[in-house]
């Protein structure tokens, strides 16, 4: 029996479907409550996974996914931004 390598799988705070890490980005929040966009998935802090999708951005802003996985409410600025984010990550 040989080793098989498990792949870590997150739920998307938008669509609730579970998925590969690496086809997810996160969103953390850090130890000064500040919420950035980790792409390299190893920063310290509490993350909330979402699809790279615009459709599943919109369901964790009207369900409040977001607010729910990181525990703190959530500034409209900070969604602008993650659209923004979401439109260079596309554009790639």
């Amino acid at each position: 029996m040989g080793n098989v390598k498990k792949i870590p799988l997150r739920k998307c705070i938008g669509c609730n479907e579970m998925k590969n890490k690496k086809e997810m980005m996160r969103v953390l929040k850090t130890t000064e409550n500040e919420i950035v966009l980790d792409t390299t998935g190893k920063k310290n802090g509490r993350g909330a996974y979402l699809c790279f999708s615009r459709e599943c951005l919109q369901k964790a802003m009207k369900n409040k996914g977001l607010e729910r996985s990181l525990k703190m409410p959530i500034p409209q600025e900070v969604y602008e931004n993650l659209e923004r984010e979401l439109d260079i990550i596309e554009q790639k």
